[in-house]
């Protein structure tokens, strides 16, 4: 059972999880997305940066973990009652299902206080399927681009999307970027040049060995329209920054960098 107590009188940070270190020199591991192979987003925060209070107790001391699963608008929904509240806690209760139990206090007039209780059913995952949450393991990526304006980019993909159900990324370390689109009846593509390619040091501080490839060489990656056009859609805040990193006809994986949390996203490539 987990139980918090929330400061909610200023917005909630969080603090975005890093990007997967890079894996030794040598030959590629598989890439291992799980079962959950569609679009995966990750994400990681901090309990110190949300809570004044926060006591957890997990399934044993060497796995002092909690897996839940539950529907994100139920949570919002309920947070959105916090944003004049004096105190938010948050508790895993299990009195009738599973349920996470948000209780907010309000402000009130008189000397008693206003209490509003949200129980959210939430899914406890069992141990045996916490590797299908797990964050993916990828190898080390051929390219690593800037990404153009989102806006600019959900506009071309909404358009290709109606031409065919797959689309080419493709990136060179020069700072090009192409999105196409290939079929027997059009081919399509939009060019993205000048994006710039991000610094990457492996775990010893060295510049990374992507940096040995031919900047004019393209990596590509095959991925479904449709996942592409879902993460962009779902981004309603355009972030700081936003980097692609191709691992040549094997996954895309996107870093949105936003000021308070950073998100992940992993595309697996179509054969």
């Amino acid at each position: 059972m987990a139980a918090a107590g929330a400061r909610p009188a200023a917005p909630l940070p969080l603090t975005g999880s890093r990007p997967p270190p890079l894996p030794p020199a040598g030959p590629a591991p598989p890439c291992d997305l799980g079962p959950r192979s569609w679009i995966s987003p990750a994400s990681t925060t901090s309990a110190g940066n949300f809570f004044d209070e926060f006591q957890m107790e997990g399934v044993a001391a060497e796995h002092n973990e909690i897996y839940l699963e539950l529907v994100p608008e139920n949570l919002s929904r309920a947070l959105k009652t916090a944003q004049s509240a004096k105190a938010v806690k948050i508790k895993l209760t299990n009195k009738h299902c599973p349920c996470l139990r948000v209780a907010v206090e309000l402000p009130s007039l008189s000397s008693s206080s206003r209490i509003v209780t949200h129980d959210i059913p939430v899914g406890v995952i069992p141990r045996r399927l916490w590797n299908d949450f797990r964050e993916p393991r990828v190898p080390d990526f051929d390219v690593s681009i800037y990404l153009p304006a989102l806006k600019t980019m959900k506009s071309v993909v909404e358009r290709m999307k109606n031409l065919s159900n797959s689309i080419v990324i493709e990136a060179n370390l020069s700072g090009e970027m192409n999105l196409k689109i290939e079929t027997d009846l059009v081919s399509v593509t939009t060019h993205f040049k000048d994006l710039g390619n991000p610094p990457w040091a492996s775990e010893d501080g060295y510049q990374s060995s992507v940096q040995d490839r031919d900047l004019e060489s393209m990596a590509e990656a095959r991925i479904d329209i449709k996942k592409l056009q879902q993460l962009l859609a779902g981004q309603q805040v355009n972030p700081t920054k936003a980097l692609c990193n191709i691992v040549s006809k094997r996954i895309v994986h996107f870093i949105l960098l936003h000021e308070d949390v950073s998100l992940q996203y992993f595309i697996p490539a179509l054969a």
